[in-house]
């Protein structure tokens, strides 16, 4: 079977990471690259492919296989509806788009145009989080009471320096970095129902929110809890615990979730399962037996091309639609609002 043909649209950082993946697996082929930036031109002459300044020039040139989207958020709604116009399966880094309002025409159309896209939730192709859905459907921890989830670390000054925006409302790790952990809570644990958030810009002093608690409520009846800070010296992120991505300090015996049943808890990412050796004689009088549920790891981001590669030849459904990645933002959006008005907020969809 031939390769299918990709093109990438934005040859940022994470559009050069999915350039290389594209070029590690022997089923897809990197056809175009589409961006202005030096770099990019750069990066199309060492990977001998051709480079275009627009959609537009792409598609009057030529119709790629799959068209994978890793430009800034603004633009994923329109460029994602041109690539869907043109049926043209397509993958959109997240978020799915910078506004629900956009995320839902994306989603509007492509099911009108039966165009399957696939949104950039890198995490859920990861073996660590499959394992975590497998444990809590097996019912090996019971009915699921709650969770506790952290994504606490230090983003260096640098950060803030190389970009004035990220200093600025919307650039805060509400926005950046927790869509990335609603994802992963939302296929572990189940969908949520309603938030609460506190905001605190004590620490940086920015306009941004640096630090922020929020409470979860689950439709299934689960309660959650989870501590987001960009300004934290902790290892309780996934980036530090999961051990997928080496730019990161590792801990492998840290955990950034941890799912709670009736029956057992759950830590994710050391896949600690405590449980109680007889269920009938559940009490905190009681000892837990320990058990470490085996799983191999593998680059989510690797995965995820292969999963596009079949999504495209129309092998495989997506595993993150654009309904899940709406779905994503539509929390992510709850809890920036809870932070500022002070309510409970509902999530809709």
């Amino acid at each position: 079977m031939n390769p299918v043909r990709l093109a990438v649209v934005g040859a940022g950082a994470i559009g050069a990471r999915h350039i290389e993946e594209i070029a590690a697996n022997r089923d897809a082929a990197l056809c175009a690259i589409v961006d202005v930036s030096a770099a990019a031109a750069a990066l199309a002459h060492r990977t001998g492919v051709m480079l275009d300044e627009s959609l537009d020039a792409l598609l009057a040139r030529e119709r790629p296989d799959g068209i994978l989207i890793a430009t800034p958020n603004a633009l994923h709604a329109p460029q994602a509806l041109q690539c869907i116009a043109a049926g043209i399966p397509t993958f959109i880094e997240k978020p799915l788009a910078h506004t629900v309002a956009d995320a839902v025409a994306i989603c509007d159309a492509a099911e009108r145009a039966h165009v399957p896209v696939l949104v950039g939730h890198h995490r859920l192709h990861s073996p660590i989080v499959q394992t975590a859905v497998d444990v809590v459907a097996s019912g090996t921890l019971g009915r699921i009471v709650g969770v506790i989830g952290s994504a606490v670390f230090y983003k260096p000054d640098v950060y803030f320096d190389e970009a004035a925006w990220r200093c600025a409302p919307g650039g805060g790790p509400i926005l950046i970095n927790m869509i990335h952990e609603v994802a992963n809570l939302r296929r572990i644990v189940g969908e949520v129902a309603a938030v609460q958030a506190f905001a605190s810009t004590a620490t940086r002093g920015f306009a941004v929110e640096d630090t922020v608690s929020i409470a979860l409520r689950f439709a299934n009846g689960a309660l959650g809890t989870f501590l987001l800070s960009d300004t934290g010296a902790s290892a309780k992120s996934w980036e530090q615990t999961a051990q997928e991505n080496k730019a990161y300090a590792a801990y492998p015996d840290e955990d950034c979730y941890t799912v709670i049943g009736t029956d057992g808890s759950l830590g994710v990412p050391t896949m600690r399962v405590r449980r109680y050796a007889d269920r009938n004689e559940r009490s905190w009088f009681r000892p837990f037996t320990t058990d470490c549920v085996p799983f191999e790891r593998h680059d989510p981001l690797a995965l995820q091309i292969a999963h596009f590669v079949a999504v495209v030849r129309g092998e495989a459904a997506p595993l993150v639609s654009a309904r899940d990645g709406l779905q994503n933002l539509r929390v992510v959006d709850a809890i920036a609002e809870a932070a500022r008005s002070g309510r409970v907020v509902d999530v809709v969809g």
